[in-house]
């Protein structure tokens, strides 16, 4: 895949299988991912969480449509869940249903997960959560109308 920054640069990233998130450059599978993934850290710190039952779990990242964090045993690809997530020094949360995509790792597992559904205004809150989440992450100043095109454009990795 190819992503055209703005005049200056021409960058390639490999694809990956949807088996594995093994990179290979023979197969015709693309990318799942449609939209930009977030580190879920600010000043080194997690700051956002899912509740699962009664386990609150730290993401590793999080889109619009997705997040991963440490799989519990019982998460197992295919496995759907109710989940609540959390925003450090917010009260509002997000509320949803999520599925597993991919169980990862080996001494650390960790699940990536798809949101298939959401309650109520959940996905447009989680939608703000992330601009803002995007500008106060920047290293370079960002307008809110820029982060909004991160937010809700492609993935770039």
């Amino acid at each position: 895949m190819s992503y055209k920054f703005p005049s200056f640069v021409t960058v390639s990233f490999s694809s990956q299988t949807s088996k594995g998130g093994k990179s290979s450059g023979d197969s015709e599978e693309e990318e799942r991912r449609i939209h930009q993934r977030f580190v879920a850290r600010l000043h080194g710190e997690p700051c956002f969480w899912a509740l699962i039952g009664n386990e609150r779990l730290a993401l590793s990242d999080l889109s619009i449509k997705g997040f991963a964090m440490p799989a519990p045993p019982a998460l197992v690809p295919g496995a759907q869940f109710d989940f609540v997530l959390q925003r450090e020094g917010v009260s509002d949360t997000i509320q949803g249903r999520a599925e597993v995509a991919d169980v990862f790792g080996k001494n650390a597992r960790s699940a990536g997960c798809r949101i298939i559904g959401f309650e109520g205004n959940s996905e447009e809150r989680l939608h703000d959560w992330l601009v803002t989440h995007v500008i106060l992450c920047a290293t370079v100043w960002i307008s809110e109308k820029d982060a909004v095109a991160i937010v809700s454009g492609r993935s770039l990795v």
